[in-house]
């Protein structure tokens, strides 16, 4: 990295310039973890990761610029660069636990979220400027203004490979953030010691006071996430996780659990068989000797234990996006009561990966009688995809032509233009027994005490007739003959008021249409 001198040599590393370029390269690894821990967290409260991003990273770099800008007009670049590390340890170290309390305690985050982004990002912009000004005024001039760059875009590249795989599957984002705001305030106590013939000793006790309080902080990490965990939810926590995917929440009142997924409630065990009759029984009940099915999402193994109820079935196949998911359905007693033992039948096979990279990718002849989608709500264009045309076409080539498939859809109540954007892309899907036409659709609903009127779209090539009463198996606690007919009548604020839009990727009606319901009854 050394750079030739005007007359040949190459220029001297001495302790204090490798330590510059060392810093530049450490303080570019914990900017940029900052900025990934407030894109995650807020991805994980607010939903809809995409936006969340975006939002962050402009504001972010927007910041960044104010930062180069501003670094002109100081005076002691050195004393300014010290001062820099400890204000970021400070407030990066703080933005974790700062938004989950916030969160936790107002239901809100915008403020504490883009104050401290732009905080950060101002701070962060100011660092290469600084750095390199302190590198010319000790005399080291010839590691010019590229060098910096580079040890900054290298910290840049470690911090974006590290986070995901390394620091997200091993430590809660609360303790991350705390982990780095210490890192930052070590560059800081070094660059003290360093340059101590520079430097008064003025900065020393704001520097080891807050080194403490962040040390302290994060021994304490644990007990702040249980205590903020307290607060998110109502009952006792016995689980919970960040993975690669998603913040993994379990909660437990005597008998009564809970799953939480980035914080939305995924079941209710007082309630989740109503939801997983409604959704498992009426198509296998409709097909005629249902053998193999294939299950999208419901990694929990609920809609699994409720397929296999019906004798005939030889086959299913469960594709979850997390395998720590379907790990704990399959490994603690408590849950693997909950779903019956359905994982450990042998007739099911567990593929862990994202649904739309296993229908891409699906070999083979196979085919399966019923599919059952139980996939997240559409929050986001991630999971959007997931309810699109061209998402529901390479499920219809894995369909049995007497086959039928059905989806969650959301809640026809909260999110009623949401939901029928859901039964008009099944209504426009491609249908390979008939060439040239659409799919035949059956939308109903069920009322869920945990979330209130659900709704459900059943589609197939050939679609009975909606009056036909499913061959329900014995023993279900909640679906019967009466329900099912029931449950395909909505109320005339529940229908469509218009042309309704079809949900393809290159264009998401299904993502606004889901966040204009849901914000218009509960903002």
């Amino acid at each position: 990295m050394t750079q030739t001198s005007d007359n040949g040599a190459a220029p001297e590393l001495t302790p204090k310039v490798a330590w510059l370029l060392a810093a530049t390269f450490v303080v570019a690894v914990a900017g940029l973890i900052y900025e990934l821990i407030a894109a995650t967290i807020s991805s994980y409260l607010l939903g809809d990761s995409v936006r969340q991003f975006s939002f962050v990273i402009g504001v972010f770099l927007s910041a960044m610029g104010v930062g180069a800008w501003v670094s002109r007009f100081v005076g002691d670049a050195l004393g300014a660069f010290v001062r820099v590390q400890i204000a970021l340890g400070a407030i990066g170290g703080a933005l974790g636990p700062l938004l989950f309390f916030t969160y936790a305690i107002y239901g809100a985050v915008g403020l504490p979220l883009y104050g401290g982004l732009i905080a950060i990002g101002i701070l962060s912009g100011m660092e290469i400027p600084l750095i390199t000004r302190v590198m010319k005024e000790i005399g080291a001039a010839e590691f010019r203004f590229e060098n910096v760059l580079t040890a900054d875009y290298i910290g840049a590249l470690a911090a974006s490979l590290a986070f995901p795989l390394l620091i997200v599957p091993n430590l809660p984002l609360m303790s991350a953030s705390l982990a780095f705001g210490i890192l930052n305030l070590l560059v800081a106590g070094l660059s003290l010691y360093l340059f101590r013939d520079r430097l008064g000793r003025g900065l020393w006790l704001p520097w080891g006071a807050l080194l403490v309080a962040g040390v302290v902080a994060f021994a304490m990490s644990e007990r702040l996430v249980s205590a903020v965990d307290a607060r998110l939810f109502q009952d006792e926590v016995i689980f919970s996780e960040t993975t690669l995917y998603q913040s993994i929440v379990i909660t437990r009142f005597d008998d009564r659990y809970r799953l939480f997924l980035d914080h939305s409630i995924q079941f209710d065990s007082l309630d989740e068989h109503r939801y997983h009759e409604a959704l498992v029984h009426p198509a296998m009940g409709l097909v005629p000797d249902a053998r193999s099915v294939l299950v999208l999402g419901g990694g929990d193994g609920m809609a699994v234990r409720e397929v296999l109820r019906h004798p005939g079935v030889e086959r299913v196949v469960l594709v979850d996006l997390d395998p720590r998911v379907t790990e704990l359905f399959v490994t603690n007693p408590d849950l693997i009561a909950l779903n019956d033992g359905a994982l450990l039948d042998e007739r099911v096979e567990i593929v862990n990966m994202d649904a739309w990279v296993w229908a891409v990718e699906a070999h083979g002849d196979e085919v399966f009688d019923v599919i059952i989608a139980d996939l997240p709500d559409p929050k986001s264009i991630a999971l959007s995809k997931l309810y699109s045309v061209e998402f529901y076409g390479m499920l219809m080539e894995r369909l049995a032509g007497t086959g039928l498939m059905v989806t969650q859809a959301g809640s026809p109540t909260f999110a009623a233009e949401a939901f029928w954007i859901v039964e008009a892309t099944l209504a426009g899907t491609r249908n390979p027994v008939a060439p040239g036409q659409g799919l035949g659709t059956v939308p109903y609903q069920v009322y869920l005490p945990s979330f209130g009127n659900w709704g459900f779209v059943m589609a197939g090539p050939n679609v009975p007739a909606a009056a036909r009463l499913p061959d329900l198996p014995e023993g279900l606690r909640y679906l019967n003959g009466d329900l099912w007919g029931a449950a395909q009548v909505f109320g005339e604020d529940q229908l469509p008021t218009g042309d309704v839009s079809v949900n393809t990727i290159q264009g998401h009606p299904l993502v606004s249409a889901y966040q204009r319901g849901w914000t218009y009854w509960f903002r």
